[in-house]
């Protein structure tokens, strides 16, 4: 059965007869792309708090990969290379999880110190991955094809690689731009830690050039709580990408937060030190609960279109899939099994309920779909939040089973997002829907593997939690909802509980008015993160967004260019060398 291809991108061509998609080539530049991605992603999240688009990104690390090695490589090849980007770097971000399991054993009140070995990790989140990748196949032509939903994050692929394909001066500019960028943030990364520190003769534990400037906002609070503007050009990339309403949305919450709450608190003895890791334990329940009260919100106000999405799943709709339905049910029934034993072997699971875990992230993952397709957001914090509280019933105090079944589903839905942004880049460029599959299918596990035994590195080089280590603000709400659930309210700090309500009120209003006054009004996740986000992180994202807008309102010709390739390479080069660090420290190359 054929299917139209989009034309409502500039230089969409119908592929050529005999085309190569899925080259050997492809595959060996695929499997190179997703092991970098895979390894410098966790350090992206852990820091900033979230994943920034990954899919442009990916485009732009194939080209470079296809480019150095054959000059005559197609855009087809490309969007193979870039799907195993994508879909390790959804995998690496279940590092959330991981850190998790360290956030909730930092709590002494819970005399808990499980955690997953890298091994068990890398099992674990390889099932969980393949699951979701063929649970998301036969959703295929429903999503895409019949309703088609947007998915931006696929189209802004295809539009990059179409512009890569073209080996015209705007893609040779974009890769140039790439690479500077990639060089620029790696170098200014390193000579604000201890290494670059020593090249200089600075003071041991010290950069060359500071980490934050303007701790205090001039004078507005105590340098203690992670205030200021963070010299990382990481974060000037991410604020290009995520744009002004997000970045703005998060500098509110972020004053809040780290200016206005601090003294507040301090003032009237809710905190004794005006220290970050005080201040996170308060505002990370406000916080938490508007993010939790604006995604439910969110999805009730779309009960009609999520209705249609169970309603109108006939067969013919379902059919159409070029990767055969045999192999999705076989491999499905294959991948639950692995996952049961893993969950009941390794973290002692019962298997009634990773049984549940299993069935409840289907209908969770449909949910999930339909509201990244309409507003390119993935609730996927919110359905990992809705699954602990119902492990949290069927498995009283059990905080292993409350963090693996959130894991669970939040892998599942994860790995889903990620293939159907796949699917309609390819969709839109022409490619074939079973060639997708199978690149994600290889690079799942290649993620599984990166985050499972890079994650330790991160931890053992630049900490977990604290005044300076990695924040994980979603790792930090996990693990904070897996402390109520498992001591009760009582656990929550002082006036958190009233704070956290009326967060959760405020995200609902929110959410109701952004159906007619979207442009007046923050957006309740920008808030809801930024409140837990560092604020030098935070200030310094708003920062990028308004470089990057006042670039495009005086040169827009350059900024449609080189822009987004640029925030790429500004993003992937502190990741990278991140990563490279504590792998010269293991092999004893480099002094900790």
């Amino acid at each position: 059965m054929s299917e139209t291809v989009s034309e409502t991108i500039p230089g969409v061509i119908p592929k050529p007869p005999g085309t190569k998609e899925f080259t050997v080539r492809a595959v060996i530049a695929g499997i190179v792309v997703a092991a970098i991605m895979g390894a410098s992603y966790p350090y992206v999240v852990l820091k900033l708090g979230f994943g920034p688009n990954v899919s442009v990104v990916a485009a732009f690390f194939g080209y470079l990969f296809l480019g150095i090695l054959f000059r005559n490589f197609n855009r087809w090849e490309n969007n193979i290379v870039q799907t195993a980007g994508t879909s390790a770097a959804q995998t690496a971000f279940m590092c959330v999880i991981l850190a998790a399991f360290d956030f909730v054993a930092q709590n002494p009140k819970l005399h808990y110190s499980f955690a997953p070995s890298p091994f068990h990790a890398f099992l674990w989140l390889t099932a969980a991955s393949i699951l979701g990748i063929l649970l998301a196949v036969p959703l295929r032509r429903h999503y895409i094809v019949d309703e088609q939903l947007t998915y931006a994050d696929g189209v802004a692929a295809a539009e990059t690689i179409i512009v890569l394909d073209s080996r015209g001066k705007a893609a040779r500019a974009g890769a140039i731009a790439l690479a500077l960028g990639l060089l620029a943030s790696a170098a200014v990364w390193f000579f604000t830690q201890k290494w670059g520190g020593r090249i200089f003769g600075a003071v041991e534990g010290e950069g060359a050039i500071p980490e934050v400037i303007l701790p205090t906002m001039f004078g507005l609070t105590a340098a203690t709580t992670s205030a200021g503007f963070q010299v990382s050009l990481l974060s000037i990339g991410s604020g290009m990408i995520v744009g002004n309403r997000i970045n703005i949305s998060m500098a509110i919450g972020g004053l809040l937060s780290w200016v206005i709450a601090p003294k507040i608190l301090f003032d009237h003895g809710i905190i004794t030190h005006e220290t970050r890791k005080e201040i996170l334990l308060w505002v990370m329940w406000p916080g938490t609960g508007m993010l939790i009260a604006a995604g439910l919100t969110a999805l009730l106000l779309k009960w009609r279109t999520l209705a249609r999405t169970f309603s109108s799943l006939s067969a013919d709709a379902v059919s159409g899939g070029d990767f055969p339905l045999k192999w999705v049910g076989i491999g499905s029934a294959v991948a639950t099994l692995a996952l049961v034993i893993i969950e009941y072997t390794f973290f002692g699971i019962p298997l009634w309920l990773s049984l549940i875990s299993a069935a409840l992230s289907a209908p969770l993952m449909l949910v999930g779909l339909r509201v990244l397709g309409e507003t390119n957001w993935g609730p996927i914090s919110q359905l990992t939040n809705v699954m602990q509280a119902l492990f949290a019933a069927l498995a009283p105090g059990s905080i292993t089973t409350n963090l693996v079944a959130s894991g669970t589903t939040g892998t599942i839905a994860t790995q889903s997002e990620a293939i159907m942004q796949d699917y309609k880049c390819g969709h839109i460029i022409g490619s074939t829907p079973r060639y997708l599959t199978y690149s994600q299918l290889i690079a799942a596990p290649i993620g599984a593997a990166c985050v499972a035994f890079t994650y330790p590195l991160y931890k053992s080089t630049y900490g977990i939690g604290g005044e300076h280590g990695l924040s994980s603000p979603i790792s930090v709400r996990i693990a904070g909802f897996t402390d109520v659930l498992s001591s009760g309210f009582d656990a929550l700090p002082k006036y958190s509980l009233i704070a956290m309500v009326i967060g959760a009120a405020v995200g609902i209003v929110i959410t109701v008015g952004e159906g007619k006054f979207k442009k007046y009004l923050p957006s309740p996740t920008g808030l809801g993160i930024g409140m837990m986000v560092p604020g030098n992180v935070v200030f310094t994202m708003v920062l990028g967004g308004i470089l990057y807008s006042l670039w495009m309102r005086y040169h827009k010709e350059s900024a449609d260019k080189i822009g987004m390739p640029l925030a790429s390479g500004l993003i992937a080069g502190e990741a990278i060398m991140a990563i490279i660090i504590p792998v010269l420290i293991a092999a004893k190359l480099l002094s900790p």
